[in-house]
């Protein structure tokens, strides 16, 4: 009933009394009425504010006013200095690995050779030369003096660091292999290439476990990580793939991007990761991989790098 209407519904039901009871009781009884009424819709409306509120902090989320909220500032540190320039490659260094124990560094570069160089002095210890063609990706294993690397000559090289010399190689992709990334548990070696396929290997077999067929364009960037999605792959058809290992299937497509998607990058103590085009950074949360907010990077440029730190800052690196 609408509260403005009151009146002419109160003198419609006094003209309605057969005349057994007074009007003054009419009239206070339809005044109850509507009063009563009102007060449930107000209980109804603050119910469902409640049940908003309830939903929203489990979510996650908060209803925070404007005027209260102060976004947390990241520890303030020392201003970043260069300490020495490394220059032997004859072409461009297109990849970077560290080793756990931050000892040495190795770089692979376009001139087809893996150098490996001393992190605390900057001197060369070791050059490899197996490769025929560019090499894209390197890794270091966690629990074993192993290097994997990959290039646009399709193949996939096990390197034993105790000996220099490949011990192992995986062949399958039809084209450049762009990018590996090793589980982090797992024996398990997890590769990208320019033919559109990610092949999982077994790294002592040397078989294949799953081949992810399903993006339609070049896989730039694969990264791995314990929980499901134990896979996530980073496609220049502008999208990003969660899969899941166990079942070798798709969990979740991400198509926010507008441009190739070139890049990256796992919170090391959150569960979720970063994804990077020239539109701009996305932050996204596991398992289904929900998107949380953009990084405006303030220009149109492509960005090759990224990287996140334990206190949430996000570095990238671009082609400008």
């Amino acid at each position: 009933m609408d509260v403005t209407n009151v009146d002419e519904e109160v003198q419609k039901v006094l003209d309605r009394l057969s005349g057994k009871q007074s009007k003054t009781w009419a009239t206070k009884k339809v005044k109850q009425l509507t009063c009563n009424l009102v007060l449930a819709a107000a209980d109804k409306a603050s119910c469902q504010l409640n049940d908003k509120q309830a939903a929203a902090a489990a979510a996650g989320q908060h209803l925070v006013h404007k005027c209260n909220y102060k976004p947390v500032q990241p520890e303030w540190h020392v201003p970043w200095h260069m300490v020495q320039v490394i220059s032997s490659h004859l072409g461009w260094v297109r990849s970077l690995a560290i080793e756990p124990d931050n000892k040495w560094f190795t770089l692979g570069s376009v001139n087809c050779m893996i150098k490996i160089w001393d992190l605390a002095s900057g001197t060369l210890k070791l050059t490899l030369t197996s490769h025929i063609s560019p090499v894209h990706r390197l890794a270091v294993s966690a629990c074993h003096p192993y290097l994997f690397s990959c290039g646009e000559d399709k193949q996939v090289k096990y390197w034993d660091l105790e000996t220099n010399k490949v011990v192992r190689q995986y062949h399958g992709h039809l084209s450049g292999v762009y990018t590996l990334a090793l589980h982090p548990v797992l024996d398990l070696l997890v590769t990208g290439s320019r033919d559109s396929v990610v092949r999982v290997w077994d790294i002592c077999t040397k078989q294949q476990i799953h081949v992810l067929a399903s993006h339609k364009s070049t896989i730039s960037l694969v990264q791995c990580q314990e929980a499901d999605p134990q896979v996530i792959l980073a496609s220049m058809n502008s999208t990003v793939r969660l899969w899941d290992l166990t079942a070798g299937k798709s969990m979740t497509t991400l198509t926010h991007h507008k441009k190739s998607v070139h890049t990256l990058a796992l919170h090391p103590t959150q569960f979720g990761f970063a994804s990077a085009s020239s539109d701009n950074v996305k932050q996204w949360w596991c398992p289904k991989g929900e998107f949380v907010q953009n990084f405006d990077q303030g220009n149109s440029s492509i960005i090759n790098l990224l990287v996140v730190n334990s206190d949430g800052i996000v570095f990238s690196g671009a082609d400008n």
